[in-house]
């Protein structure tokens, strides 16, 4: 027990047990803000292994600072620690949207970020001390009070884990999730306040300042999809027109006069000027490549962009689209701004849907495939990173008839260099002839691609004759595998992606950062 007099607890005992069921819902709370700062830093930046351990890193280190701190509270332990509740009600309430618009409208979003998750773990940190010092007074036994209070606290880390991606960021989105944990945060310091009235020395600055923190951060939830759009507005240069978090990703539509872009994680997908040129080269080198093809299996390629040009060939009988996000398929089905772009592929009866894992697609597959498109999105997260490694491009091989071939979207030769070039290295390791090739995407820049065959000998590549595309044709075509010198790379510098060593990631964060 502890020796000093602590005014504002008194000296009788009291019933715990509300204090409990609250520190439940603060842990809940804590672990909900860290998870918030780190996937939204992953989400705007990418790299999600160097912002969480970032966050969790900073974390940490402020809960330690924050520990310390409380030594220095020596009296009125229950003012202090609703106190407490309330500060990390407004810091990780507001931190997503202080987050956002630092992104949008500074530079200073990796301070800000770096301040909210201090603030926040400081916070965190105070809070366990203190109620271990105020536990001592509720007149349980210390071991009995301090068993108790760590299995609410880890108790409450395991809910917040599993309510922030499940349901939370879900539902809610990063802003109305943020808003709706910090008004959980005051509704475990109102509670507390009413609850133990009687303890607290400031109770009507406490009660008022706690209830008006609830009744703002509850109206804040109610309006947060409006500040939501608002702020997804901000994100893009046009008209958002459609927003949708699926399961798996987050998507965008926006458009400007002609301009239709579709966006997946902030990450434009294509834009409806320019995406021909793209999708051209994706689909038409390999199919160049293998005259005969007729069995074709897109890995992505959900949106039917590529399906559209596969279907200009009337030997192709059969198209797998494997795609992972059923929702984002159906609304590539059935968003006429998009049918109208995809021509409707997407219903055609040569069309086969699965929605189901790569990894899981290729491994289980039986019937080989002519052509194998790897229309995937930038490898900027560990789960993108491995639809680019050794293993993957094995499995596809496997999945390849004998004279198949594959074609890879595989970044920007030019913005993007030592990615592009890891991916052309690590498709080398498993395919006996790989070609890159590129071409200038006005949305995206100088694009790249590489086409792996099952044959060492160079095929010879040309269009067909009666084949009318809107970019290529005879003459431009065997430029697509010429590289500026600015372009090229030294390969005995760059390691092969792995699954146990994801370079990629490394060498494409790298180029995302200077660019």
């Amino acid at each position: 027990m502890l020796a000093e007099k602590v005014s504002g607890l008194g000296s009788k005992p009291f019933d715990p047990g509300f204090l409990l069921f609250a520190t439940l819902i603060v842990s809940v709370c804590s672990i909900v803000y860290e998870l918030i700062v780190g996937s939204l830093s992953s989400y705007l930046l990418g790299d999600s292994v160097l912002q969480f351990s970032r966050t969790i890193g900073l974390y940490l280190f402020a809960m330690g600072l924050g520990s310390y701190a409380s030594k220095y509270l020596h009296s009125d332990l229950f003012d202090s620690f609703v106190l407490v509740e309330i500060a990390e009600g407004f810091a990780g309430g507001f931190s997503s949207f202080i987050l956002f618009l630092c992104f949008i409208y500074t530079d200073a979003y990796p301070l800000a970020m770096y301040l909210v998750t201090l603030a926040v773990g400081f916070l965190t940190g105070l809070e366990i001390p203190l109620l271990v010092r105020v536990f001592e007074r509720s007149g349980q036994s210390l071991r009995r009070g301090l068993a108790n209070l760590f299995a609410f606290d880890y108790l409450g880390g395991l809910l917040g884990s599993l309510l922030f991606p499940l349901v939370l960021l879900p539902s809610l989105g990063y802003v109305t999730a943020a808003f709706f944990t910090g008004a959980l945060n005051f509704a475990a310091a109102t509670g507390i306040v009413f609850r133990y009235r009687k303890h607290i020395a400031r109770i009507r600055a406490l009660r008022a300042a706690a209830c008006s923190g609830l009744v703002l951060l509850t109206a804040l939830t109610f309006v947060g999809n409006s500040l939501t759009k608002s702020l997804e507005g901000g994100l893009y240069r046009d008209q958002v027109v459609l927003v949708r978090r699926t399961p798996y990703q987050h998507v965008v539509l926006t458009r400007h006069k002609d301009d239709l872009r579709l966006f997946i994680d902030g990450n434009v997908q294509f834009s409806s000027l320019d995406e021909y040129r793209y999708h051209e080269a994706l689909v038409h080198v390999p199919m160049a490549a293998c005259p005969e093809a007729s069995r074709v299996l897109l890995l992505g390629a959900g949106d039917g962009l590529a399906a559209r040009e596969f279907l200009k060939y009337p030997r192709i009988q059969e198209i797998t689209i494997v795609d992972i996000d059923e929702e984002l398929v159906t609304l590539c089905r059935t968003n006429p701004l998009i049918t109208a772009l995809n021509q409707g592929s997407l219903e055609d009866a040569r069309i086969r849907l699965v929605y189901e894992d790569a990894f899981v697609f290729l491994r289980e597959n039986k019937k080989p495939y002519d052509v194998v498109i790897a229309d995937l999105p930038d490898p900027n997260n560990e789960s993108l990173n491995k639809l680019y490694t050794s293993a993957f491009y094995r499995l596809i091989r496997q999945n390849l008839t004998q004279e198949g071939v594959m074609a890879a979207q595989s970044t920007s030769p030019y913005h993007t260099r030592d990615a592009f070039w890891c991916i052309y290295k690590t498709l080398a390791g498993e395919f006996p002839l790989v070609l890159p090739y590129h071409l200038y995407v006005p949305s995206f820049g100088d694009w790249g691609f590489n086409l792996a065959l099952q044959r060492e000998a160079s095929p010879l590549l040309r269009l067909p004759e009666t084949l009318s595309l809107s970019c290529l044709n005879r003459e431009n075509f065997p430029s697509l595998f010429v590289f500026a010198n600015d372009e090229r790379r030294d390969l005995s510098s760059l390691a092969v992606n792995t699954l146990f060593h994801p370079r990629l990631l490394g060498y494409y964060a790298k180029g995302v950062q200077v660019w």
